[in-house]
């Protein structure tokens, strides 16, 4: 089946692939949405986007991360994609998927806070109304975060080599220069919070000290919390199995893994596309148990 096959690869993808399609596809929703209803992206999107009083956001608590989702156009999107995938390979060539994530989340977070702290006490945006959208603020963690960890990791860029620490210090500074200008003031704003995040995480953390732990931990008890709702409400009583049950369950369970685990070979050597439909449908079937 296609839907399956689709869901497989899905799963399959890396962490930062997944927030690539995840973006897209709410890029994509929102555009055709504004069409089929004959109104802008901007009206439909603005129970979503970051607003700059904290009152407002009162009334729309989920806006401080739900904001990094959203963007503005098309070539909003495919910079910032390009940017979060070409970063995200010297993170995950390092760390988990889940500091990955950690550092993404709390980027876009304190990328928000610090568009929301610079609307309210400098005196330039006083008299100025803005919103927030767009993943620029954990791009830009994901970027300081891997040049202040592995400053001297070096690639080749537009022909020129050159070190990690340097491009992302001409990024920054290029941030700045446009917040002088006054050039998307807001979204600089966001950039140069989640940079500030990005890197007091790589420093904290290579003295030892992870401040993205409590993170992560209120998002496994959130996650702990939807699993047990998801499960039944009511208690069944079964029978301890016999040795000989317990027996032929662990042949069953040998066998399906032999079996798994020649189809993981086939896709070492051949691609996924060299799987028949029923090897398919087994490994999809098999990765949800």
């Amino acid at each position: 089946m296609q839907g399956q096959d689709l869901l497989y690869k899905y799963k399959t993808l890396t962490i930062a692939n997944k927030l690539i399609v995840i973006n897209s596809v709410v890029f994509l929703l929102f555009f055709i949405a504004s069409f089929l209803f004959n109104t802008t992206t901007s009206n439909l999107m603005r129970w979503f986007v970051l607003p700059e009083q904290p009152i407002e956001i009162l009334k729309q608590p989920w806006s401080v991360l739900s904001y990094s989702f959203l963007h503005g156009g098309f070539m909003h999107i495919l910079f910032n994609m390009i940017w979060l995938n070409f970063f995200s390979k010297f993170v995950l060539n390092l760390f988990s998927e889940k500091r990955f994530l950690t550092i993404y989340l709390l980027g876009a977070l304190y990328g928000g806070l610090f568009f929301v702290v610079g609307y309210n006490v400098f005196p330039v945006f006083v008299s100025k109304a803005g919103y927030l959208l767009g993943a620029s603020a954990s791009v830009s963690a994901l970027m300081v975060f891997a040049a202040t960890y592995s400053p001297n990791i070096s690639f080749r860029f537009f022909m020129v080599t050159i070190k990690l620490w340097q491009l992302a210090l001409g990024l920054f500074l290029l941030d700045l220069f446009r917040l002088g200008s006054g050039t998307n003031p807001g979204g600089m704003l966001s950039h140069i919070g989640g940079a500030i995040f990005g890197y007091l995480y790589a420093v904290q953390l290579a003295k030892g000290n992870d401040i993205g732990l409590w993170f992560e931990k209120a998002v496994a008890t959130c996650m702990d919390l939807f699993k047990r709702q998801k499960s039944t409400p009511f208690q069944k009583v079964h029978r301890s199995p016999t040795k000989s049950t317990k027996r032929k369950d662990i042949i069953v369970k040998d066998e399906r893994q032999i079996k798994i685990d020649r189809i993981l070979d086939k896709i070492g050597k051949s691609g996924y596309e060299s799987l028949t439909k029923k090897e398919k449908d087994f490994l999809f079937k098999a990765g949800d148990k």
